[in-house]
């Protein structure tokens, strides 16, 4: 057989040399995998971040507790009984484990539910009003994700908007209004967060509002960044040229292929709403009492640190988790959806 050689030379080879290929042959040499959608392609990304899948599997714990915990037993978040004060934790058969410390006893080593004649269990203790820390604090953890979600809702929406505009339409409208953003920017946010909440009444809407005031600029900044770079894209320029008006390149095109940052910056604002909301409520200026959040829990708790620490050590683990689980899953989802992290 002879075979022409890339100089234009040829050379000859004995034919049993060679074998004929079939297409079973030429099919093995590939590999296919089913074809998948940006969403599934995430999604089986974050399946292998094991870090992610732990804290977004601990959220969704913290969810059902905060949404089905106060009804786990009959005391209200709110219900006051001076008998029953400052009672540790105490658990069916965990308070047989000594080093738990879920025995009902004090840290001077009396057992407060003997001394006062208590039969009745509460898993988180009371504090000292005797009010029922279990129930206080997963109302407290649905109050505060209530308004962490709800700020961050805000933020996305305002931020999402602003920033969109900003960067589609540039020239002077993008430098008026990323000039206005630099002003905001120039404002320390917890000073605009307590100005405005002495004003207003304190609630959940007034700490709403205050952490919404400068909370959206990080999303809008987001948003222009990435619109400032798709909007150059071929895709673009040809739905431009079939007629499609600016509002639906804008929703249509655009902030669809900006979802990856924009869900990952989201989950990321909501533990600081969290935080911020906490810390409010901490000195005095979020929550009024009766009413339960993580922030006014710590505020109630930490005057008897010493003494009955299991109030703000609870509401404080609550905290701590729902921050780091919504951190580790803010990393994983920047990873999945970042084209370069693929294989």
């Amino acid at each position: 057989m002879t075979i022409k050689l890339t100089d234009g030379t040829t050379k000859s080879h004995p034919k049993e040399l060679f074998e004929y290929a079939t297409q079973t042959d030429i099919t093995d040499d590939f590999t296919y995998r089913p074809e998948q959608s940006f969403w599934q392609d995430a999604w089986r990304g974050l399946r292998k971040n094991k870090a992610a899948i732990v804290g977004l599997c601990t959220i969704i714990i913290v969810l059902l507790l905060a949404i089905f915990g106060p009804f786990m037993n009959s005391h209200g978040y709110d219900e006051q009984n001076i008998a029953r004060t400052n009672l540790p934790p105490k658990i069916p058969v965990l308070e047989n484990i000594s080093f738990l410390g879920l025995n009902g006893v004090d840290s001077r080593g009396i057992d407060q539910y003997e001394a006062k004649g208590i039969e009745e269990y509460f898993w988180f203790g009371t504090d000292e009003l005797g009010r029922d820390l279990w129930t206080r604090v997963w109302e407290g953890t649905r109050i505060s994700l209530y308004i962490a979600f709800l700020a961050a809702t805000i933020d996305l929406i305002i931020g999402v908007a602003y920033g969109a505009v900003s960067a589609f339409y540039g020239g002077r409208t993008d430098t008026i209004m990323q000039r206005i953003i630099e002003v905001l920017v120039g404002i320390p946010g917890l000073i605009v967060n307590i100005l405005l909440i002495l004003i207003l009444k304190p609630g959940i809407i007034s700490i709403t509002i205050a952490m919404v005031i400068v909370g959206w600029i990080s999303m809008a900044r987001i948003v222009r960044a990435q619109i400032l770079k798709l909007k150059t894209y071929e895709y673009v320029l040809a739905s431009r040229t079939l007629g499609a008006s600016n509002q639906r390149l804008i929703w249509k095109h655009l902030i669809p292929n900006t979802l990856g940052p924009i869900i990952v910056a989201t989950t990321f604002t909501i533990p600081g709403a969290i935080f911020t909301e906490a810390l409010l409520s901490f000195i005095g200026l979020g929550l009024q009492p009766p009413t339960a959040s993580l922030g006014t829990i710590v505020n109630d708790s930490y005057k008897l640190l010493r003494i009955y620490p299991h109030g703000m050590i609870v509401s404080s683990i609550v905290i701590s988790l729902i921050m780091i689980s919504f951190n580790l899953l803010g990393d994983g989802l920047r990873d999945a959806f970042d084209p370069k992290t693929r294989k």
